[in-house]
């Protein structure tokens, strides 16, 4: 019999355990440990023919005891490097893993125990650190049925037997610092499942970084240390935010906003988004962007809306570092930036969280709960308090690590409603037999109250598709807290109305006032989303009726008629400019076309309505009280003709809004306003800055004292065809 056999402590069950990466609890075994007086280090190395334990530069043999693994005799207590040397003579020195202590503290253990962890992302996840002397990376994840779990990677050469982690008490947390792993290396997770099955290897659910798809693996980011320079931004964004202030979003596909043809068609780096993007939004007046998901997402088609790494953003366009670059770069020029956020669904490749640890662990067993047909994706397990911490700890996590503004809310009527998209039998009601998902109501609040309560000044904002109530009222008043509401109500009637021929338009008049009846319901954000251009939908401008002017100068109106409405804005890039094609994810958006007479007129249009919305108050202040709308005439269908005043605070001049729906210029039209005196003309679609007709008002009306429509004065103006006109009280 071999002596070493005879000289170690461990049984045959154990090494075999060991060797195959089957032990459930191997830092009980593996590394320093007590026998009786002695220390014995017991280490596994694949490629070494013999291995030794350096202390003080003497070399301790460590006998093989069988296969990689070997188990010897050092001095207690003594700090020691591993040395192994193969046969043909080569030497390497490293740490043994299985001598540093645990990272987490047990205060960590109870929040992650308890589902409460707000600031998630610095106990789980890789973190870059320097560990009892040494450096390294402390790995953490939570898979609490798994039997075992490793930590595989670029730097131990993909072999669970080297890095198998320590079980973390009952939270179901395993974790391990592995020394000299460090920034930009690939790892995943291997995972034994609660059946003694091999799982796929997982990238890490809490990753700060990825490979490059269609390379899976999560990558080391070290994501401590940036170098912010948006203190002033920071201290008055609690004054930009708000619903009395003027908030024009620029919504942007990083992918497909600029692509550099020269260097394969690539598009812009974060970096280069920081100069390009930035320079242009400003430019173009809008106060904020907004970003379609920048989380990690395995399949470019699905825009980012079908994410596996929330917490990383995308590689395409650099490491997390470059992104907080164009935050910065965005907040230092005075621009806010929003994030698309997907809490709603996740996708099932193998790699992600699917059946993470063999067991349904972040999504419902159930498919009736826990599947979304109409996206083939697995929907999360709200009510599992530690996905409901996964999720909430990421909406923090973006706003504190990355300075992110606002957050965007994808599918939340998805996420409301336990029976949406499915028929009936397909879906389990609630536990007083409702359709509401309660669950996910809990974890909106949940989430808002955590966002606003401690990062003051961002604002978060509801893509909701129905009239579930109070979605932007405070969660102490029963509402889901958002602050915003995308009206998409709004957007599908004027966008139904607008697509009609002229000569239709007086039959579907109500499809332009009908929202005023529910403005004031909730904070609302108007959106021209690239859901509406996409998908055989067709481009803003192509949606319009009538040869090619009629089409420019019906979208210039309609523009005129969305930037005096109530409520906030939103564009999709290119329907700044009239992009004549629906917008195409694999390309970049048709600048060719921007640099087109009536393109630039269109996006020189959009411009002016930015800076006039932002620097009139009448338009803005109240876009969601009612007091700061009314209307002079709702009811001119014949003429497709509808006017009506915006008003400020006090002291604030008021607007007078008309719009003319249909190509017949309107003579000596009286208007009813509010006030005598002089109402400048401060916007006019059809001027010819913008490609039109060039008719109007010689810059403004005098009111005359004859009261119409209810108003106790008059102006008597020239209306162009396809037309909106901004007048503003002179004071």
């Amino acid at each position: 019999m071999n002596t070493s056999i005879v000289t170690h402590p461990l049984d045959h069950a154990t090494v075999s355990r060991l060797l195959t990466a089957s032990h459930d609890d191997a830092f009980a075994v593996l590394g320093p440990h007590r026998y009786g007086r002695a220390t014995l280090v017991t280490a596994i190395d694949p490629g070494a023919h013999e291995l030794f334990a350096v202390i003080g530069g003497k070399e301790h043999k460590l006998d093989r005891v069988e296969g990689a693994l070997f188990c010897g005799k050092v001095p207690a207590g003594k700090p020691y490097r591993l040395r192994g040397k193969s046969v043909d003579g080569a030497v390497w020195d490293y740490e043994d893993a299985f001598r540093f202590g645990p990272v987490l503290t047990d205060f960590d253990e109870y929040l992650l125990g308890e589902g409460r962890h707000q600031k998630l992302w610095l106990a789980l996840g890789a973190h870059v650190m320097v560990h009892e002397g040494v450096a390294g990376t402390n790995f953490a994840v939570w898979a609490p049925n798994a039997r075992r779990v490793s930590v595989v990677g670029d730097f131990n050469a993909w072999d669970g037997r080297r890095h198998p982690m320590r079980r973390r008490g009952g939270t179901g947390v395993w974790e391990t610092f592995v020394p000299g792993a460090g920034e930009g290396a690939a790892y995943k997770y291997e995972l034994i499942g609660p059946n003694g099955e091999h799982l796929p290897l997982k990238a890490d659910p809490v990753g700060f970084g990825a490979q490059h798809p269609p390379e899976t693996a999560s990558v080391i980011r070290d994501i401590h240390g940036y170098g912010w320079k948006d203190a002033n931004w920071m201290e008055a964004r609690q004054s930009i935010n708000r619903r009395d202030r003027p908030i024009s979003i620029y919504e942007v596909h990083l992918g497909s906003w600029k692509r550099i043809w020269d260097q394969g068609g690539r598009p812009l780096s974060y970096k280069e988004a920081a100069v390009d993007l930035v320079t242009y939004a400003c430019d173009m007046g809008f106060t904020h962007i907004e970003l379609m998901p920048v989380s990690e997402y395995p399949f470019d088609g699905s825009w980012g809306y079908q994410p596996v790494g929330i917490y990383a953003p995308t590689i395409r366009f650099g490491p997390p570092h470059e992104f907080r670059d164009l935050v910065d770069a965005a907040h230092n020029a005075g621009l806010g930036v929003l994030l698309d956020w997907v809490p709603g669904h996740f996708p099932t490749d193998a790699h992600g969280l699917g059946r993470f640890d063999g067991t349904y662990l972040y999504e419902h067993a159930d498919p009736r709960e826990g599947f979304h047909n109409d996206w083939n994706t697995l929907i999360y397990n709200y009510g599992r308090s530690e996905v409901a911490n996964f999720l909430v700890a990421n909406a923090l996590y973006w706003l504190e690590e990355y300075h992110i503004d606002g957050l965007r809310v994808d599918a939340v009527a998805s996420m409301l409603y336990r029976d949406y998209s499915r028929k009936e039998g397909e879906w389990i009601p609630n536990k007083d037999g409702g359709r509401e998902n309660y669950e996910a109501i809990a974890l909106f609040q949940r989430m808002n109250i955590a966002a606003y309560g401690g990062h003051p000044g961002i604002m978060t904002v509801a893509e909701e598709s129905t009239s579930y109530p109070r979605v932007s009222a405070p969660v102490d008043a029963g509402g889901l807290g958002f602050g915003f509401k995308w009206n998409m109500g709004w957007m599908n009637d004027t966008l139904d109305y607008m697509e009609r021929e002229p000569i239709h338009r007086k039959y579907h008049h109500h499809q332009m006032t009908f929202g005023i009846h529910y403005a004031f319901s909730e904070n609302f954000v108007l959106p021209i989303s690239h859901d509406e251009v996409v998908h055989g939908k067709g481009s803003m401008i192509e949606k319009m009726p009538g040869n090619w002017w009629e089409k420019c100068a019906n979208l210039r109106a309609y523009y005129g008629f969305m930037w005096t409405h109530p409520g906030k804005k939103l564009l999709f890039m290119g329907c700044e400019f009239g992009q004549p094609e629906e917008w195409n994810h694999n390309a970049q958006i048709n600048w060719d076309a921007a640099q087109r007479l009536e393109h630039k007129g269109i996006q020189s249009l959009v411009r002016d309505l930015n800076h006039l919305y932002r620097n009139t108050p009448a338009l803005y202040v109240k876009d969601c009280e009612h007091d700061g709308f009314q209307w002079i005439d709702a009811a001119d269908a014949d003429a497709s003709l509808y006017s009506y005043i915006r008003r400020g605070g006090d002291g604030d001049a008021p607007c007078v809004v008309v719009c003319n729906f249909t190509p017949v210029e309107r003579t000596g039209h009286r208007i009813g306003v509010p006030e005598a005196g002089h109402w400048s003309e401060v916007m006019n679609t059809d001027a010819s800055l913008y490609g039109g007709g060039n008719r109007g008002n010689m810059g403004g009306a005098t009111s005359q004292g004859l009261g119409v429509m209810g108003q106790p004065a008059s102006i008597v103006i020239t209306i162009p065809p396809l037309s909106t006109l901004i007048f503003q009280l002179d004071k």
